[in-house]
């Protein structure tokens, strides 16, 4: 079994510092790319696939993985050639904790030597962005609306200091801006909302149940749509929450698709995987079984 690791040089914390310090032993039994700038690790995911290493390993956080996974699938036939394997390094990690991979640097790269192939459906996102019409993969959430201009206020430096409490600030600043409405349209529903979160995975934010029924194998994206996303929400969603992991059932109407529309007659951003992308409007879909990683 080939591995490729594609690691970022300069990422902080003490899972990453933990991870240099095992870097010659991980070194010796794999290759590893070391990523430049944003970006630069879904060119060096697609470069592996092309140089034939079985498993692309993807160390850091969410939005490492996410590169790293559109790398893979700009590839032709990538999922076909090589697997995902991922060392969590990141703030939130809620792809990891979503498949029980271990949060520690060496008891998740024993799990990447020794571990097995599960497949998983590959969520999918098409948008029009400056450059023209791009697709865009993900494997575990969506957003679009509060938690997507959260994510583009984001103080860094911050998250790096108070890791997910940084995200509670950039939610509060957020809800400072004007909420725009938000359409939501798939097969058989047309609703509208202020805040849109959409899963492939149970969990959001961490380990927050926020899909509760939803199931990497299922062909289905869970849907929530918040009518409202303002103080007196977070006010009443906040503390239940915090306290239980899961949303109250009234404030939020649920749906399950194989695919979603999202307009918005206002600038609305969206971000997958915790990512900022674009803009809507935004087309989400499923591809069955298309994920490939290996889990414990």
């Amino acid at each position: 079994m080939r591995i490729c690791v594609i690691f970022n040089p300069v990422a902080k914390g003490e899972k990453a510092r933990r991870f240099r310090r095992h870097l010659d032993l991980v070194a010796h039994e794999s290759a590893v790319k070391q990523t430049s700038a944003p970006g630069t690790a879904a060119t060096l995911a697609a470069e592996a696939v092309h140089e034939g290493f079985d498993v692309i390993v993807a160390a850091g956080g969410d939005g490492t993985l996410n590169e790293v996974l559109n790398g893979i699938s700009q590839e032709p036939d990538g999922w076909d050639k090589a697997r995902l394997g991922v060392l969590p390094f990141g703030t939130v990690n809620v792809f990891a904790r979503e498949l029980g991979i271990p949060l520690a640097a060496s008891s998740a790269w024993e799990a990447i030597r020794r571990g097995r192939e599960a497949r998983f459906d590959l969520a999918t996102v098409e948008f029009t962005s400056q450059r023209g019409k791009e697709t865009r993969c993900f494997a575990q959430l969506a957003g679009a609306g509060l938690d997507a201009r959260a994510i583009e206020l984001v103080d860094w430096g911050t998250k790096k200091r108070i890791g997910p409490l940084a995200y509670v600030l950039a939610g509060m600043s957020a809800l400072r801006h004007t909420p725009t409405k938000i359409t939501v349209k798939t097969a058989n529903a047309v609703l509208e909302g202020e805040l849109v979160l959409i899963g492939n995975g149970r969990f959001y934010g961490g380990r927050f149940h926020v899909f509760p029924q939803a199931s990497l194998r299922d062909g289905l994206l869970d849907i929530c749509v918040f009518p409202k996303a303002n103080w007196a929400t977070l006010v009443w969603c906040g503390p239940v929450l915090l306290a239980t992991q899961k949303l109250p059932r009234r404030f939020v109407h649920r749906l399950q698709s194989e695919s979603v529309t999202l307009s918005s007659s206002s600038p609305t951003p969206f971000e997958v995987d915790g990512e900022w992308v674009g803009h809507l409007p935004a087309t989400f879909g499923i591809r069955r079984q298309k994920l490939r990683v290996i889990v414990p």
